[in-house]
């Protein structure tokens, strides 16, 4: 199978081909606000500050924070990486039991605001996030009005396809060369986050084929026998498809329970049947990286098929030439996913990537 684009992955929509806008024009066009599932206590030997950053990514900002406070780069956490291209808030944690603590409005400048300081007794882990809102704005729109509302519509109505988006693969896919580098040769690479950057690529890349061909086969949204459905708004409750009833219908239409897609690792599969069937298909020349990806250590673990994002509203300005839209999407989902079943957005920031072919 030759992949030669991320854009070769179906839409649903007919007619967001037809569309084009641009995004990032200003960083101001990007705004990205981090949810946290708890709040800190106020109290411990971690200081966290809420940080409002401009044109600054979250590795730079916390080595810089890090050398602030007089710390160890380790002694600084957070939950999760951020575009540099946007205005984004977020937390991050500084260590600072038996340290003398600096002036931390000191820290601030033109494009980094400390908007909230507390204390808390531990760290603050990658991973730890409920999710992120999004107000972003798109600009030099093109397409019939028509389609544009109707593609909104349907996103708000039906969710979108849960997409790993383009940033999970590196400029121009290098992650997929470079894990496919990997296993075909065992050459694995040195450093343990580029291992970690590595094995994700290549996990959200089978997870995207089997998505793929579920879309075409039009039950991605669907409840198939021997699915495994994931509860909304968890990680973990699920439970075994063996008869795709009225019941269940009804959970999967009201957005109860969606179905999913495999996150390959070591294991016994967790789908059977049909949906078992559809999978070992789709998968049957990825032969090299399933048996790399078990060979790393990693799980076999289920992630929703769809993608449903919460209190989307949107509104035209600038005589229908300008788009601002706002959306929140639990951790680990994209934007770009959503914004693909919009229209072809183009990145003012040339992000954008074509691929080089990988052949299986």
């Amino acid at each position: 199978m030759k992949i030669d684009d991320f854009s070769l992955f179906p839409r649903l929509s007919q007619t967001a081909s037809s569309c084009t806008a641009e995004i990032r024009h200003h960083p101001e066009d990007f705004h990205v606000d981090e949810v946290l599932p708890f709040e800190p206590d106020g109290s411990g030997g971690h200081i966290w500050l809420k940080i409002r950053k401009k044109g600054i990514n979250t590795d730079w900002l916390a080595n810089e924070l890090a050398k602030f406070a007089g710390v160890p780069q380790v002694a600084i956490g957070y939950a999760g990486l951020k575009d540099r291209h946007a205005i984004t808030s977020q937390w991050f944690s500084v260590n600072m039991e038996g340290q003398q603590h600096p002036q931390w409005s000191d820290f601030a400048n033109d494009d980094i605001e400390i908007i909230e300081q507390t204390q808390h007794g531990k760290k603050l882990k990658r991973g730890v996030l409920s999710g992120n809102k999004f107000t972003l704005i798109l600009r030099n729109l093109s397409g019939d009005l028509e389609s544009w509302e109707n593609n909104l519509e349907q996103i708000k109505i039906q969710g979108v396809p849960n997409y790993f988006g383009e940033q999970r693969f590196g400029h121009q896919g290098n992650n997929l060369h470079r894990v496919d580098h990997w296993f075909a040769t065992g050459k694995a690479p040195r450093k343990r986050n580029q291992k970690s950057i590595y094995l994700s690529a290549a996990r959200s890349w089978l997870f995207n084929q089997v998505l793929a061909e579920r879309i075409k086969q039009k039950n991605w949204n669907q409840a198939v026998i021997g699915d495994v459905m994931l509860l909304a708004g968890t990680k973990a409750s699920s439970f075994n498809v063996e008869m795709v009833d009225d019941a269940l219908k009804t959970r999967v239409d009201t957005m109860d329970v969606h179905p999913t897609g495999p996150l390959w690792g070591r294991g016994n599969e967790l789908v059977s049947t049909d949906s078992l069937e559809l999978e070992q298909q789709v998968l049957l020349d990825w032969h090299d990286w399933r048996q790399g990806l078990e060979k790393a250590g990693m799980k076999q673990e289920r992630r929703a098929l769809r993608l449903f994002p919460a209190y989307f509203n949107w509104q035209f300005n600038d005589d229908k030439m300008q788009l601002e839209l706002s959306f929140y999407l639990p951790a680990g989902c994209y934007a770009t996913a959503v914004m693909r079943e919009l229209a072809v957005i183009s990145d003012a920031q040339h992000r954008n990537f074509l691929p080089k072919p990988i052949i299986k």
